[in-house]
């Protein structure tokens, strides 16, 4: 589906690490955070050893705890309603843009204005405490964080913005991941650039910025000796390895993003000639994508899962995305969700199809995989 794009100088940035003997807590993951300070703008940033792991952060810094409520997508990736239940606090889910696939801002402002009514038929009072937005931005394309915001400060709203997926994205000529309180990247292979695993959250808040540090190191503060440990934290420091393979990648940002848009473009240009698909819709107020995945969608009348199969049978794998989150079982069984809860959501969900996408990709492969679904469903 995806293969990271890693350069001899990126394999060299690693080995040059594994000849010292100092594998954690080194001078390269001060490097790289500062890479990420200097290329979008924000006073601090935090490498932790997951996207997963800096949305958590973000989640203790920002105060939300058990029964707190937080407004969010169910179409996402699961940590990113994963990280609320970790403190026992509520994903609040409203519906989703048809056509961005990202949280509907007009729902959000909604729900935080008559909360009840959004509430899910189990594991939430009427006296909980509306605390947070948690939206993300979706398959690269920002979420519409000024209306976001706007909602956010009338109600007093923290905003947690999960860029996991939208590394050098723009929103109205601003970068992604600055655009709310918190912001949080990943690098898994499949990201705009990768650490093989790793994170790094962005916050002018200095405050939250050094509490996110101490829980990230188990807990240790500012004076204490290395067995003190002031707060209850977590494991979540990033390796020197990682960091110094992250400082390379960063400074290929541009080439990357530029790599994989051409990628995009190719498919684009093949796509649109094929009837039964709908290639991704790029809003105007999104002056940068950053494709993190190339997902089409189906029409209704076409059968995914014997799409799917035919294209393993010629070699090309792809996959489903997202599936929704309320509909996991684990959520169901939490809080009591349903099909048809989440109409547009469940839409997508299932006619959402994920082709394979990198920026190692040839345009020869590109064509393979677009003539063989023009094949398939020519014959169907």
């Amino acid at each position: 589906m995806s293969s990271p794009d890693l350069t001899e100088a990126d394999r060299q940035a690693v080995m040059e690490v594994i000849n010292t003997p100092i594998l954690s807590m080194g001078q390269h993951i001060l490097d790289f955070e500062q890479t990420f300070c200097d290329r979008i703008g924000r006073k601090h940033a935090l490498g932790v050893n997951s996207g997963t792991a800096g949305l958590h952060l973000c989640v203790r810094a920002a105060g939300i705890g058990p029964g707190d409520l937080v407004i969010t997508t169910p179409f996402s990736f699961v940590a990113s309603s994963n990280v609320l239940l970790f403190e026992n606090a509520v994903p609040v889910f409203v519906d989703i843009d048809p056509r961005t696939g990202n949280i509907d801002p007009k729902l959000v402002a909604e729900a935080a204005k008559s909360i009840k009514k959004f509430l899910p038929r189990k594991g939430a009072t009427d006296q909980s405490t509306l605390k947070a937005i948690l939206p993300v931005d979706v398959f690269g394309q920002p979420a519409d964080m000024d209306a976001i915001n706007a909602v956010a400060v009338k109600h007093g709203l923290t905003v947690i913005e999960d860029s996991c997926e939208a590394l050098g994205a723009e929103y109205k000529g601003r970068p992604a991941g600055t655009l709310g309180d918190y912001g949080v990247f990943a690098f898994y292979p499949n990201k705009q650039i990768t650490t093989g695993e790793g994170g790094m959250i962005v916050t002018d808040d200095k405050e939250a910025a050094t509490y996110m540090r101490t829980l990230r190191n188990q807990g240790r503060t500012v004076g204490d000796v290395w067995l003190q440990h002031t707060h209850l934290g977590y494991n979540y420091r990033l390796d020197e390895m990682s960091a110094a393979l992250g400082v390379a990648q960063m400074g290929r940002l541009d080439e990357l993003l530029l790599k994989r848009q051409q990628v995009a473009d190719w498919y684009e240009a093949l796509l649109t000639k094929i009837p039964g698909l709908e290639t991704p819709i790029i809003e105007p107020d999104t002056t940068r994508m950053s494709w993190f995945v190339y997902v089409v969608r189906l029409d209704q009348n076409i059968d995914r899962n014997t799409l799917v199969k035919q294209l393993k049978d010629k070699g090309v794998p792809v996959r489903p995305y997202f599936l929704p989150i309320h509909l996991q079982p684990y959520m169901i069984e939490r809080f009591g969700y349903r099909e048809s809860d989440f109409p547009v959501t469940e839409d997508l969900g299932r006619r959402g199809l994920a082709l394979p996408f990198s920026g190692v990709m040839r345009q020869d492969q590109v064509d393979y995989v677009c003539q063989s679904i023009r094949e398939i469903l020519s014959a169907a």
